[in-house]
């Protein structure tokens, strides 16, 4: 019988790749690795579900999107039917490769000194990986369960950027570099995380509702599309009833789609998260980074004539710690590895392991496995407006999880 198990996104290096510093002296010691901080647990592959939501423009014939349901004329003095809000229920998977090594960075030495100090070179770390999107959004059962299209394909590094002192002078940092098919790369940074939540996240609200371009304060502009109840607005699912009734898509979702998160982590005994964001545009004294698009989406020189321009994007994630408690059967030594998963029936880990001695009657023991959650808003620019687009995702271990030796009574 064939084997039916989804292909996921890999990624992997050459054996023994790994990045140094090109050395002077014939049999030189190499540089101690790096340390990777949070990143040590970015590896592996990971896999889950999400939300994504974006306002797209809506083509010239023959490409414009057409409708079931008529969309009717605009009033006076309100914003056009030049977009079209797609939503999208997702499967994701997310594969790690294994980290780079000792990536040399060189400063530059006298020339740039500070108060006679000069910057001298720092040693990066990261590791690669491989995202892979698609849409599962069904409207004939207004649930996630339609066949696969993918929306979304992204190779990246994540890296650790340690602490300077001169030039520049900053803390240790992250940074996320990406490229999409769309057409654009990223480089996104921010502060690496100096503390532990001992227990769940506090995840904040985000917002949908384009607003126009360089206002401060942002003056939002909402359109018919928000409204969950509306059934002949440019959208996609046009008609949310099905959605509503089954609680993917709902008001509440599309006003907040961090709802989405909050939701996929009730219930769960969470002992610790870690929370880190990165930006294209962090805040002082974080500086550089930025987005890069090709000449379509820009338009024009200007970017005053943009078909989808990514100016900006921020991205913050929740690395948690999920405690289990799994029911481990009657054992006899010889036996070969159980594998039990976390939630029977439901995606999530699958732990695996042997017991040490003979289980004569069903126990629970405690496990624990990492859960990355992530939110993510990429502000696009076109029709005079500043659209958020944004993509949320819960992803859990995607290959079994060993079940610790201290973890059996």
């Amino acid at each position: 019988m064939a084997d039916e198990t989804p292909l996921r996104a890999k990624i992997s290096l050459p054996v023994d790749f790994r990045i140094d510093e090109v050395k002077q002296i014939v049999g030189a010691a190499p540089t101690p690795t790096p340390p990777l901080g949070v990143l040590e647990n970015f590896t592996g592959e990971f896999a889950g579900t999400g939300f994504n939501t974006v306002f797209r423009p809506n083509g010239a014939p023959p490409t414009t999107t057409t409708f079931a349901n008529p969309i009717p004329p605009p009033p006076i003095l309100t914003p056009p039917n030049e977009n079209v809000l797609e939503l999208n229920l997702t499967t994701e998977t997310l594969s790690f490769s294994a980290s780079l090594g000792s990536v040399p960075n060189r400063g530059l030495g006298m020339p740039l000194a500070v108060n006679g100090n000069a910057q001298e070179d720092i040693f990066l770390n990261g590791v690669p990986y491989v995202q892979a999107i698609s849409d599962v959004t069904n409207p004939a059962t207004g649930k996630g369960d339609g066949k696969a299209q993918g929306i979304h394909f992204e190779p990246g590094i994540w890296l650790n950027v340690p602490a300077t002192k001169h030039v520049p002078a900053l803390a240790n940092s992250l940074v996320r570099m990406a490229s999409i098919p769309h057409g654009t790369t990223i480089n996104a940074q921010g502060p690496a995380p100096t503390t532990v939540i001992n227990g769940p996240p506090n995840i904040p609200s985000v917002n949908i509702t384009p607003f126009v371009i360089g206002s401060n304060p942002p003056e939002l502009i909402t359109f018919a599309s928000q409204t969950a109840a509306n059934k002949d607005t440019p959208r996609i699912p046009q008609d949310l009833t099905k959605f509503i009734a089954s609680g993917a898509i709902n008001q509440a979702i599309l006003t907040d789609p961090n709802t989405v998160l909050r939701n996929a982590i009730a219930g769960q005994t969470i002992t610790k998260t870690i929370v880190f964001t990165v930006s294209t545009t962090p805040s002082p004294p974080e500086f550089g980074g930025g987005t890069a698009n090709i000449a379509f989406l820009e338009g024009n020189a200007a970017g005053t004539s943009a078909n989808a321009s990514s100016v900006r994007m921020n991205a913050t994630f929740w690395v948690e710690t999920v405690e289990h408690l799994i029911h481990i059967p009657v054992f006899k030594p010889g036996e070969g590895p159980l594998r039990i998963p976390a939630k029977p029936g439901t995606q999530g880990p699958v732990f695996t392991g042997t017991p040490p001695r003979e289980i004569p009657a069903p126990i629970t023991i405690k496990v624990t496995s990492t859960q990355i959650q992530y939110s993510q808003v990429v502000f696009l620019n076109f029709a005079g407006l500043t659209w958020p687009h944004v993509s949320v995702a819960t992803l859990t271990p995607a290959g079994d999880v060993p079940i610790p030796v201290s973890a059996w009574p």
